[in-house]
């Protein structure tokens, strides 16, 4: 027999099954759609590289005892450290710190639309790195989903002069492109682990690059601790962190990857109406034909992976 090659899907640790990953997706969309205002209300509390340090700290802490506690806790194979190495360096850390110290100057659901802008990136990269395929239903998706996401970016929509705002903007593309980076290479790696075996690990990475950053850059930028930080805390840490970082991981092997980037669109846009319903901010008639658009995109690729 010959030997599979080493992105050959068949040779990975047993994963989800797709239709486990979809429902996987489902909770990930409104757990981090939610951590939108969630985190925007946090870091009137907290500053930002310190509030993504402390989400990966908790996140190593709880993924560390989960995965002791079902026997999964083990030093990653050499040939999975690449991958650890990425998450914990895209996904995570960079991605966590663009995001949160970019929401300092945007609005949370803004943010939100900028930050999963990821098939922008995904989409070419698919086609030419794993050699994937756009069908009818997908390329609708595709075309539904940026759409909603133009419609809501509206670029004419805030004042191109203010440093601050260009910043903040620019900040969110660059963690959508890490994240897109990441996707496409969590698809190639040849798994030796699962994701929560190696879990803990990349939460790990990330915390080494954050935690000093936070020291180094936020010295002089104290908590103020109180019980919305309290919560805000409690919500980021077992939830947005620790749950749906495994729960990333575990769609992306088991789905495509325009897929898993077109589907994750959905997440901007329960951040956009969470970040309406918690915050106050307007949902005006360019907001509500956004989210009809990205929500019909969603659709149209969960049903061409049903299909």
């Amino acid at each position: 027999m010959a030997a599979l090659p080493d992105n050959d899907p068949s040779a990975d640790a047993p994963g989800v099954s797709p239709r486990a990953a979809l429902v996987l997706l489902g909770f990930v969309i409104v757990l981090w759609g939610a951590n939108w205002p969630v985190m925007k209300v946090g870091l009137q509390f907290i500053p930002p590289l310190s509030f993504a340090a402390a989400r990966m700290v908790m996140g190593a802490i709880i993924l560390f005892a989960v995965a002791a506690a079902l026997g999964e806790l083990r030093f990653p194979d050499r040939r999975d450290w690449p991958i650890v190495l990425a998450v914990g360096a895209l996904q995570m850390a960079a991605f966590m710190a663009l995001t949160t110290v970019g929401l300092q100057f945007v609005p949370a659901g803004r943010s939100a639309i900028l930050a999963y802008t990821t098939p922008l990136w995904v989409t070419p990269l698919a086609i030419y790195v794993l050699g994937e395929r756009l069908n009818r239903l997908k390329l609708y998706g595709l075309l539904c989903g940026l759409g909603g996401v133009a419609v809501l970016f509206n670029p004419f929509g805030f004042d191109w002069r203010d440093p601050h705002v260009l910043l903040g903007n620019g900040l969110l593309l660059a963690a959508a492109l890490a994240w897109a980076l990441l996707i496409v290479q969590v698809r190639r790696h040849r798994w030796q682990g699962s994701p929560l075996s190696l879990g803990p690990w990349q939460f790990s990475v990330a915390a080494v690059l954050l935690v000093p950053l936070a020291l180094i850059f936020e010295a002089d930028r104290p908590w103020r601790w109180s019980s919305e930080l309290a919560w805000v805390l409690l919500y980021n840490g077992p939830l947005a962190s620790a749950f749906c970082f495994w729960a990333m991981l575990t769609i992306n092997r088991a789905l495509p990857a325009i897929t898993t980037s077109l589907a994750s669109l959905g997440v901007p846009a329960f951040g956009l109406l969470a970040s309406t319903l918690a915050l106050g901010e307007p949902m005006t008639a360019t907001n509500s034909l956004g989210f009809l658009l990205i929500a019909g995109g969603v659709a149209g690729v969960v049903l061409a992976d049903r299909a």
